[in-house]
């Protein structure tokens, strides 16, 4: 994600990352030309072909960022990188930005085995 003034929108999928099982996820800020091209959208819709600039904007003008990401269709070369930095580890979203208050989906699709209360939220789906 292109770091904006929203700190929680940059920094949006670490919680939905979080549910492969990784303890501590950190942060990799690095600088690319505003030039670069990228592949920008909603991650479950169409994504646009666009630069590095214009994505950045898109997402900041975005009625709701939440769900956003860019690919970067290359290797950052090491140069570029200009900080790690550890991050709080309770940001962002699970299962989907808006499934905050809900109950999560327990089907085999949506809940991978060996997630956090997976068990017992697959046990809910089945008897509900």
């Amino acid at each position: 994600m292109p770091i904006i003034p929203d700190f929680y929108i940059s920094h949006q999928w670490l919680r939905e990352l979080k549910r492969s099982g990784q303890r501590n996820i950190c942060g990799v800020y690095f600088r690319i030309p505003d030039e670069q091209e990228v592949y920008v959208g909603h991650y479950n819709r169409q994504h646009l072909h666009t630069t590095v600039a214009e994505a950045a904007g898109m997402i900041m003008e975005a009625k709701n960022s939440q769900g956003y990401e860019v690919f970067i269709p290359r290797k950052i070369a090491a140069d570029e990188i200009k900080h790690i930095k550890a991050l709080p580890q309770v940001l962002g979203w699970r299962y989907y930005p808006e499934a905050h208050g809900k109950k999560p989906c327990g089907c085999p699709v949506c809940l991978l085995k060996g997630e956090i209360k997976s068990r017992k939220i697959r046990q809910a789906w089945e008897e509900g």
